[in-house]
């Protein structure tokens, strides 16, 4: 039997994604998103763009010192500075890799860089042989490659492989490529250039026409063996390839594509999950793979045709990348092995003291609703993850009162940094807007929403709401998460949260500074 050919997976949720518009995350959910990436089997992880802020570059260099089984990555501008940061936050992983990139098209040299062809040559090498004089596994990115002049990139590519990079990323930076299109590019730098053999060809595809996917796996045929990927899609404007769906097409399409890849697949959902609910980006229900109607079927013929064989229309299965294939309904009379368990189906390890705190919330929860669904399990392990941290307001208590034509009042009371509970009250439009005013009364940080949902967990009217709202502060806006089956509690929650984020990014610049 032929052993299949492996094609390296490079996660860059933590960088890439991380850009999509609203997707703040902290480090403490960076670091868990990255030791998930791990558990995943995921190869490369770009931890960040460390010369972005003296943060990212912390933060980059956590990961490194704590996630030690794929290659760590920093991203750099084909900058000196850029690079030795670079250095600074991943010389520490077991395996460092520093990213270059710097524009090559007509469009971007003219109205970016304003430079010319030679000059961008010239920064490119320089800037490889810099990297490589810090670490021996360096990727070189011509950034919008799709619309670059071919033979340039194949020059371009050629002396940046002279120069030491290992690893060669041919972008689709704006999703402008077509799948056949895209094939024929990495043909051709194969074709076209003579020392490609002593690099890895790369492909980064954005989805503005939604192929990037499609043109991944068109790139993987032609040639590549590494594909740059986001969990759930996320990323800049329209996103990246989708890590599910690169992996699952992969592992689904042996038969044709005849590769492999490193991935525990068994771990995707436990990823999409965790990174849905720390960037606030809710999974569309029709999103292939981790979508809630990925394994649903209503219709009546679909319905006779799975219960006498699956295979009819399921082409794969929802346990082969962590959906728990029965939904085992918990209730009041559970006990916490019985949670403990189900918490295991669905890829959650808890210590005891972590467990002992999780079933009393989930009693809490049992007495409110009827049953207690894996849905519900999971938003209350999101929950969990939340208020764990250093939270530093906590809400302790809020009520509403609204009605018609009672003037809207809520009364809120957070115990503050000092463990002093402080208390106050307020009217608005609404109940919730009446909860938000109270709280701000409390927490006097000027801020205002720029937006607020609310999503039903499950079905029925006793279904948890979990709201996610986002507040603009200075310019930078902060994510707040709250699940409740009542919603107003639920927003007060959000709206804490979103409240403690912004209040512990502004004590991590102050520690900085000083």
């Amino acid at each position: 039997m032929v052993e299949q050919e492996r094609i390296t997976i490079f996660d860059t949720t933590l960088r890439d994604g991380e850009q999509a518009a609203g997707a703040g995350l902290n480090w403490e959910e960076k670091l868990e998103i990255a030791r998930q990436l791990e558990r995943l089997g995921v190869d490369v992880i770009e931890a960040g763009f460390p010369a972005s802020s003296p943060g990212n570059l912390e933060t980059v260099q956590r990961i490194a010192r704590e996630v030690r089984t794929p290659i760590i990555a920093g991203l750099a501008r084909c900058v000196p500075g850029d690079i030795d940061d670079a250095w600074e936050a991943v010389q520490v992983a077991v395996k460092p890799r520093i990213h270059v990139f710097i524009s090559s098209s007509d469009i971007h040299l003219t109205h970016q860089l304003r430079k010319s062809p030679e000059e961008v040559m010239e920064q490119a090498i320089t800037s490889v042989e810099r990297a490589k004089s810090y670490c021996d596994d360096v990727e070189f990115s011509p950034m919008d490659a799709t619309r670059t002049d071919w033979d340039f990139i194949y020059r371009l590519v050629t002396e940046a492989i002279n120069a030491g990079a290992t690893t060669i990323n041919i972008p689709d930076t704006v999703g402008y490529a077509i799948p056949d299109e895209f094939g024929r590019l990495i043909a051709g730098v194969f074709e076209n250039v003579k020392n490609i053999s002593n690099a890895t060809i790369s492909v980064h595809c954005h989805n503005d026409l939604g192929l990037a996917s499609a043109n991944s796996i068109a790139a993987v045929q032609n040639g590549a063996r590494q594909v740059e990927v986001c969990v759930n899609g996320i990323g800049e404007r329209a996103g990246n390839a989708s890590l599910e769906e690169v992996v699952m097409a992969i592992h689904t399409r042996e038969d044709l594509l005849g590769f492999t890849t490193g991935v525990d697949t068994t771990q995707i959902y436990r990823a999409s999950r965790m990174v849905s609910d720390y960037t606030g980006f809710a999974v569309q229900p029709n999103k292939a793979i981790v979508g809630l109607n990925a394994f649903r079927h209503e219709s009546g013929i679909h319905q006779d045709a799975m219960l006498k064989a699956p295979i009819t229309f399921e082409i794969m299965t929802p346990q082969s990348v962590g959906v728990p294939g029965t939904a085992l309904v918990l209730g009041r009379q559970s006990g916490s092995h019985a949670l403990e368990a189900r918490l295991h189906d669905l890829g959650y390890d808890v210590s005891k003291e972590d467990l002992g705190r999780v079933y009393v919330a989930f009693k809490d929860l049992a007495d409110k609703k009827e049953s207690v669904t894996d849905r519900d399990l999971e938003t209350l392990m999101g929950e969990d993850r939340r208020s764990t941290g250093d939270d530093i307001y906590t809400l302790d208590h809020v009520q509403a009162l609204s009605g018609s034509p009672a003037v809207p009042t809520a009364t809120v009371r957070l115990i503050d940094p000092e463990g002093e509970a402080q208390t106050a009250s307020a009217i608005g439009t609404g109940p919730v807007d009446a909860i938000y005013q109270a709280i701000t009364q409390i927490v006097d940080v000027p801020n205002h929403l720029v937006e607020y949902r609310v999503e039903a967990v499950t079905e029925g009217l006793d279904s948890i709401a979990d709201v996610t709202l986002r507040i603009e502060h200075e310019g930078t806006n902060y994510i707040g998460r709250g699940a409740d089956t009542d919603i107003v509690v639920a927003s007060a929650r959000a709206y804490v949260d979103s409240l403690n984020r912004l209040l512990a990014s502004k004590q991590r610049a102050t520690s900085v500074m000083v």
